[in-house]
């Protein structure tokens, strides 16, 4: 259904909306990359996709590189906006992430970064419109 896909959206609520449809296609396992612009939406779709699981508490990682949510799924929030080098990400324990079959994980600025990505991977391209409005293309890698 969401794969792949394009949408237009005019509002947090437009965008709040399509988090809700994604949050039914996500699974345990998943790596979900975010990429796009500062000031896109990134976090903010996040934050809406973890409300469906009850998690109410989501801030952008940009500072702590990682944030971790548990309820009844385990989700980690990673952001590589402010790495600076990919030695960073071992050092952080990516492999360890990527690898944890048992939660779901989000990654902003992935494409930084796209030498660690797996090639199993659901991307998420952010686009800021020239009319305010913002583009958001769905994309799933097998």
């Amino acid at each position: 259904m969401f794969f792949p896909s394009s949408h237009i959206v005019n509002s947090e609520d437009e965008t709040t909306k399509l988090a809700d449809q994604f949050f039914k296609e996500i699974e345990i396992g998943d790596i979900i990359v975010l990429n796009g612009n500062l000031g896109t939406g990134k976090t903010f779709f996040v934050k809406k996709v973890l409300e469906n699981f009850d998690i109410n508490d989501v801030s952008s990682p940009t500072f702590a590189i990682v944030n971790e949510y548990s309820g009844n799924k385990k989700f980690y929030h990673i952001d590589f906006y402010r790495i600076e080098r990919i030695n960073e990400l071992y050092d952080i324990g990516i492999e360890d992430y990527l690898n944890d079959d048992q939660s779901i994980l989000f990654i902003e600025w992935g494409n930084l970064f796209a030498d660690v990505l797996p090639k199993k991977r659901i991307e998420i391209n952010f686009t800021l419109n020239t009319d305010m409005t913002r583009t958001i293309e769905f994309k799933k890698y097998e």
